[in-house]
């Protein structure tokens, strides 16, 4: 993996500013994913966030799984995240799990407790909800706020022991009801939840909200800076208070910075599970998905989205990205490790009159015309070939320079060829063309006799592998999309999640049959080419078979972007 360091920046400030004046002697992060779902593009963001940055300082970053909610997790998601970040090209230096800490998290509750800074509370969540209070009026203390320390720590252990059912109790830290800041008004820190766990099993049955459990999980640690994005910000002080009331041996700061937005993408992991749940799409790794596993499906490289996270910088903005810029780092990723070859999606059948019946010729072509050491092939030409219909027209417009009665082309690598008949059957659609070809115009030759404006590329009928085609549109058609941030906590429990279902686009994705050049038929999962005029393609790695090769479009060839940060 290349070793290119984070553009200047604010927190990378901080650190050098941290380790110059002696605050902290080594710098370790975290990436912190909640196990329930796969990552998506706006974590590999913070993905290398925190692993580059740890790494320019000599430090270190553990993987830690948030793993504070049952009902929502599986090891599924463990898995993939794992695969996930060693695919991306980085490395953890501990891989751990929030629920290795619940007994800890649970004796620092408990601490709260005799403080006399936590208490239990019988409300509902809807009459907690209710009392909170507004961004402008304060909330309203429960009744039973003032419960006292023995019987809120009685009715702790109890809960505990299993002895309450869901929902019937929760602990609440106690701060200030009036606090202009929401988050300080006597949150939930724990909660009933009688549910299998996938790391600690039935041992628990009350389980830390996250925003209690994070904290702990970053000073247990020796976190020195733990980095997150915007979202978070206003979870700071209750972040701060948690550290500092535990009385916890270690106090690391959160930094927060812009998450990566993309245009006409989502990425609240609500929402892309609605997309999985519902089959809208192909599963979390469907090409149209932003997750990692969706775009490593599709094509895209570690080394391309590398590219553009760096691109996007660190910063405290929270701006929308064009997808061209995603775009823009594969292509320029692949333009001299994909071979170019041609494929014919949407075939029509020339037959070349003059052309020897039962000759094949085998002609030269390069792999790579902007790398050299990519060397040439051999590909088969004859009598007959298939080019692309959209190629032909035959009533043209002016300035078309294609295929049309009367016209002559360049095939590529090959002959000019010149359309003499149109056959059609009994509903007027044309089926085959007859055309004429001249020997004296092969590629290569040095022919210099007469010019033709247009260059087809073409796929010999008789060799030729018949191939399937997935061609993608961005699967949602709003340029803006309303992504939510990643903790599901700090998400509105009351806000619909199905109304997006209205953006998707219904052309996202086309399925196309045709044919490819004979020596891609045996081509394996993962193997990339570009294909003259249509664009980049990754052979699928779930539908793709032995002779059978099922290819992705990853991204077409032409791009208006152009990138600022050569840094």
């Amino acid at each position: 993996m290349e070793n290119r360091s984070t553009p200047s920046n604010f927190i990378k400030n901080v650190i050098t500013e941290d380790l110059r004046s002696g605050k902290v002697n080594e710098v370790v992060t975290r990436f912190p994913p909640e196990p329930n779902g796969y990552l998506h593009i706006g974590h590999a963001k913070a993905i290398w966030i925190n692993f580059t940055l740890a790494n320019e300082f000599g430090g270190k970053t553990n993987l830690r799984f948030d793993d504070t909610n049952p009902l929502k997790e599986d090891t599924e998601y463990v898995q993939s995240i794992q695969e996930d970040v060693k695919w991306l090209g980085y490395d953890w230096e501990n891989l751990r799990f929030a629920s290795d800490y619940f007994e800890e998290m649970y004796e620092r509750a408990e601490l709260l407790i005799k403080k006399g800074k936590a208490y239990v509370d019988d409300l509902s969540a809807d009459q907690i909800r209710e009392l909170r209070g507004t961004l402008t009026e304060p909330g309203k203390n429960s009744p039973y706020r003032d419960r006292s320390v023995e019987e809120s720590l009685d009715l702790f252990r109890r809960m505990r022991a299993g002895e309450f059912k869901d929902g019937e109790k929760v602990l609440r830290a106690k701060i200030d009801m009036a606090s202009p800041n929401i988050n300080l008004r006597d949150p939930v820190i724990y909660r009933i939840a009688h549910a299998h766990h996938h790391n600690t099993g039935d041992k628990w049955c009350i389980y830390p909200m996250y925003t209690y459990a994070h904290p702990l999980e970053d000073a247990i640690e020796y976190v020195t800076h733990s980095l997150c994005s915007l979202e978070f910000e206003d979870q700071r002080p209750f972040y701060d208070w948690v550290i500092a009331e535990c009385e916890m041996p270690a106090a690391p700061h959160q930094y927060e910075f812009g998450r990566l937005n993309l245009a006409q993408t989502v990425t609240s992991k609500r929402k892309l599970k609605l997309l999985v749940d519902e089959g809208h799409v192909d599963g979390w790794d469907d090409p149209r998905m932003p997750t990692i596993s969706g775009l490593r499906r599709r094509g895209y490289t570690p080394e391309a989205i590398r590219s553009f996270v760096y691109e996007t910088g660190i910063s405290k903005s929270q701006g929308l990205v064009d997808l061209q810029m995603l775009e823009h780092f594969i292509r320029e990723d692949l333009k001299l490790k994909a071979p170019r070859t041609m494929a014919v999606l949407r075939p029509l059948k020339v037959v070349i009159t003059n052309y020897p019946e039962g000759q094949i010729e085998w002609l030269e072509a390069e792999n790579n015309s902007e790398n050299e050491e990519m060397g040439t092939r051999q590909i088969p030409f004859s009598r007959e070939i298939y080019i692309e219909r959209d190629d032909f027209m035959e009533n043209p417009p002016s300035k078309y320079f294609r295929l049309f009665p009367g016209n002559e082309v360049r095939l590529k690598h090959a002959y000019f060829i010149k359309c003499n008949e149109v056959i059609k059957d009994e509903n007027g659609e044309v089926t085959e063309l007859r055309c004429t070809y001249d020997p004296e115009t092969k590629s290569g030759s040095g022919f210099t006799g007469r010019k033709v404006k247009g260059t087809l590329h073409w796929v010999e009928a008789g060799h030729a592998a018949p191939a399937e085609f997935r061609l993608y549109e961005p699967l949602i058609l709003a340029e803006e999309t309303d992504n939510e941030g990643e903790n599901e906590e700090l998400e509105a429990a009351d806000k619909p999640v199905g109304s997006f279902l209205d953006q998707l686009n219904p052309k996202s994705l086309e399925i196309l049959h045709g044919f490819v050049e004979p020596e891609l038929k045996d081509s394996k999962a993962q193997d990339k080419f570009q294909f003259f005029r249509h664009g980049y393609f990754n052979v699928d790695s779930r539908y793709s078979g032995p002779g059978k090769p099922v290819f992705n479009l990853i991204v077409s060839l032409k791009s208006s972007y152009r990138p600022t940060n050569q840094g």
